[in-house]
């Protein structure tokens, strides 16, 4: 039996794969959770269920009417996989993929920015 655990290319530029190992089946780098779909950004608000961070996304939308943008912001529940280390303030890249549970249909890829760095 092999020491470490093949990590799939899941072909996304700016995401690096974890460093960690893990044996999580909804894990998209060692489990059999395909990413598909859409690629966000956004930033961990809370990180408190088990697995389980919201992550606010802010884009801009534009007002016909008025001709202008105005900033929206969404909230997304998305999967933690164990080998990737989140904490509360983190900038991470998030991966449409199958319903997990009732509210999560997305997981984190990566970190992108840490926390006070």
């Amino acid at each position: 039996m092999p020491a470490f655990k093949k990590v799939k290319n899941l072909k996304i530029p700016g995401v690096n794969p974890p460093e960690k190992t893990c044996d999580d089946p909804n894990c998209p780098w060692h489990g059999t959770l395909r990413v598909r779909g859409v690629i966000l950004e956004g930033v961990v608000e809370k990180f408190r269920a088990q697995r389980t961070a919201v992550v606010r996304h802010d884009y801009i939308y534009y007002v016909k009417k008025y001709k202008r943008y105005e900033k929206r912001s969404k909230k997304i529940h998305a999967h933690v996989p164990p080998c990737i280390d989140v904490k509360e303030g983190d900038v991470v890249v998030i991966g449409e993929t199958r319903p997990i549970a009732k509210t999560v249909k997305f997981v984190v890829l990566g970190v992108k920015k840490r926390a006070g760095s």
